[in-house]
């Protein structure tokens, strides 16, 4: 009796990768991994040449609010454009006009952000980050002024990104993030002498830059960029209707990250680079897999819906049911190994044994909500597809508060690892909210 059939499974293996949807995952996913590698390799150096710096922890400031409105609008942006794009297609509208409107939309978010950022960091400073030195305040604003020309090219570059989703070409959209990361080595290595202080807001800068001309050269040559005049027609004013809802959701969320800076800030120096790097490892896992899956996910699930909804519920389903089971024996693993991890990774120059104790600490902690966290990104990216946008902005509202009540409680108890602990609960407690909501509206179809 044969237990081994050789061309059975060469035969099972090439029928699955020839599977669109699970070709373009194992394409995110295994460049997604090699870029997270490359990150890793730079936060090494980073935290070789720095350590739990000031000038590590004002550049995280920082680059803070940039940050803050990619995430917030430009990323909300996009993920409202691929849906209302795919359906712009199905019904055979003016997609020339549907990407002016958007690039028109991304470019008016990105110089108003800019404008204000530059005219408001003394007040946000003195507001969120009080009692430091005349020095801290200038060398945030040094590197801030350096970086935000970045916005407009993140912003362009985020639509890119999602045109090139929509038509399967997730290697190129994925690998363009490699060129930043890229450069940011080449000025640690070749240009921190001469940059000083500003070498990382520069090297942002450039890899921006350089990211961003790679996108649009590749758009260009296979002719995926057209424009024309911008005409807002009924599928332009659904996306625009659902902006204000995405934006809050996303707003309230990043808001999370930003109030466990805020009190990070609050603590000793290094506090708030220590929950930066505590946070690599689960940040890691989560992007690998919300990249390969979600990344795919949100033009395949636009196009379900349009299709046979009740289906596409399935589809949501299954893929949860493998997710949280694959994740919680993952990050079982993996906490068991935190402080191994840590101490290859970061332990050197600068970076003592002492620092690696507290940075793993961190780590165990915030690996706890992994499954969880990755279980709501997916659903986050259904409940896009099908314009559930509301229900997301009110559950980011709880999720904030509930996020402050305890950051308040175990900041007072456990310092920066109490951060860590409300970042956890928060998301736990968030992915069953919206598991319940996304099944009771499924029941609703089934009726």
């Amino acid at each position: 009796m044969t237990f081994f059939d050789k061309n059975k499974l060469v035969n099972t293996f090439k029928s699955t990768y020839q599977n669109p949807l699970l070709k373009n995952m194992v394409i995110v996913a295994v460049i997604t991994f090699f870029i997270k590698a490359l990150a890793f390799y730079k936060e090494t150096i980073i935290a070789s040449t720095f350590g739990l710096s000031e000038v590590l922890d004002t550049f995280l400031v920082a680059i803070l609010i940039p940050t803050f409105v990619q995430s917030v609008f430009l990323n909300s942006l996009k993920h409202l454009f691929i849906p209302n794009y795919i359906t712009e297609l199905k019904n055979n509208g003016n997609k020339s006009s549907f990407q002016s409107v958007i690039f028109l939309m991304t470019l008016g978010i990105s110089v108003g952000s800019i404008i204000l950022s530059y005219f408001f960091i003394d007040l946000f400073l003195e507001k969120i980050y009080p009692g430091h030195s005349e020095d801290y305040y200038q060398l945030v604003k040094n590197q801030l002024f350096i970086i935000l020309p970045s916005l407009v090219l993140w912003g362009f570059s985020s639509v890119i990104s999602g045109l090139l989703e929509i038509e399967n070409r997730f290697l190129i959209a994925n690998v363009s993030q490699f060129f930043p990361l890229i450069t940011m080595l080449f000025f640690l290595f070749y240009l921190r002498d001469s940059l000083g202080n500003m070498v990382l807001a520069y090297g942002t800068l450039a890899g921006s830059i350089i990211g961003f001309i790679f996108l649009v050269s590749f758009s260009i040559k296979h002719q995926y960029l057209s424009i024309s005049k911008p005409f807002i027609n009924a599928n332009a004013k659904l996306m625009l209707r659902q902006m204000p809802p995405k934006i809050t959701s996303s707003f309230l969320s990043i808001m999370n990250s930003f109030i466990d800076q805020f009190f990070a800030g609050q603590l000793v120096i290094g506090s708030i680079a220590a929950l930066n790097y505590g946070n690599r490892v689960p940040a890691f896992g989560v992007t690998i897999v919300i990249m390969a899956i979600g990344s795919v996910l949100l033009p395949h699930f636009s196009r379900l819906v349009n299709e046979d909804l009740k289906s596409a519920y399935h589809y949501l389903f299954k893929v949860l049911k493998i997710v949280i089971s694959l994740g919680i024996v993952i990050v079982v693993i993996v906490i068991f190994s935190s402080e191994w991890i840590v101490q290859m990774w970061l332990e050197r120059n600068q970076f003592t044994h002492q620092d690696t104790l507290k940075v793993s600490t961190i780590q165990k902690i915030l690996l706890a909500n992994v499954p969880f966290y990755l279980c709501t990104l997916i659903i986050v990216k259904f409940l896009t597809s099908i314009n559930k946008n509301k229900f997301m902005a009110q559950i980011s509202l709880i999720n904030l508060a509930v996020n402050i009540i305890l950051n308040i409680i175990f900041i007072k108890k456990y310092g920066v690892f109490g951060l860590a602990l409300s970042t956890t609960f928060v998301l736990i407690i968030s992915s069953c909210f919206y598991f319940g909501f996304t099944y009771k509206q499924y029941k609703k179809i089934s009726l």
